[in-house]
């Protein structure tokens, strides 16, 4: 059997009808998971999960805005309802409703940003978690940035954001690894994302941003999704607390 088989999990991941979560929902499926894919619209949760299982894929949707428990509850409880137990949790969903100085971001938004991209890894994985552990064991997969390493002029609350992500995983997996839950991140780089946009469209911050990088260009969503799929495979059985960064050789060069 394949290092990389999730034949027979139940993969939850969170902001997952397009970009990295998208790749990374078709690229866990394509190894036998059954995904559950969700985002804030169910629309677009359908779409998603119809376009899998089209492929002969395993997936259903299930809209959850990540900023509110009730919601959150809601989603565990509908992943569980419709494949059982939860293998697999991916933390991809994240906002960033500020570029500019950390100095100037208006309050509200500063504790909107708090509390989707570390409150809500925080909920989620207080429902999930357990749960696994009474299971056996299991992988939490979040998805940060490399922002959480560097300083940064424009992404300042989104940067603070995404290094307590880093942060959580490695509290979550000296908690829980003696009950076999493991839990690590992916740190992207600039990757070709809607969520990104406003940097990779901008001719001048693409440029500045490639140069720097070794391999002089951009990620795609898929070079993403492998890791994940390493991470929450028998591939990666003894890898916990870590974060993997995946930036064309930004971080080394830049």
């Amino acid at each position: 059997m394949s290092l990389f088989n999730l034949e027979g999990k139940v993969a939850l991941i969170t902001g997952s009808t397009k970009g990295i979560g998208k790749a990374i929902a078709q690229r866990m499926a394509e190894q036998g998971a059954r995904v559950i894919i969700s985002s804030r619209n169910q629309d677009a949760c359908d779409a998603v999960a119809a376009e899998l299982r089209d492929k002969g894929l395993q997936a259903t949707g299930v809209a959850c805005n990540i900023n509110y428990q009730e919601q959150l509850e809601n989603l565990v409880d509908a992943a569980r309802a419709a494949y059982g137990a939860i293998d697999i949790l991916v933390c991809n969903a994240a906002l960033n409703p500020f570029f500019g100085p950390s100095q100037e971001i208006p309050d509200a938004a500063f504790d909107k940003v708090m509390q989707a991209n570390i409150g809500s890894v925080h909920r989620l994985c207080k429902l999930v978690i357990p749960d696994m552990a009474d299971a056996g064991g299991g992988a939490v997969i979040i998805v940060s940035s490399i922002g959480g390493l560097k300083g940064s002029e424009s992404l300042g609350a989104y940067a603070i954001s995404k290094a307590a992500d880093m942060q959580i995983a490695r509290n979550l997996a000296v908690e829980w690894g003696p009950k076999n839950i493991r839990v690590n991140c992916i740190a992207p780089g600039l990757i070709r994302t809607d969520f990104a946009r406003a940097l990779w469209e901008n001719p001048e911050i693409y440029q500045d941003t490639v140069s720097k990088y070794p391999l002089r260009r951009i990620g795609e969503p898929d070079e993403i999704a492998g890791a994940a799929v390493f991470l929450a495979s028998a591939a990666g059985s003894f890898t916990t607390g870590q974060t993997i960064v995946i930036d064309g050789g930004g971080t080394i060069a830049g």
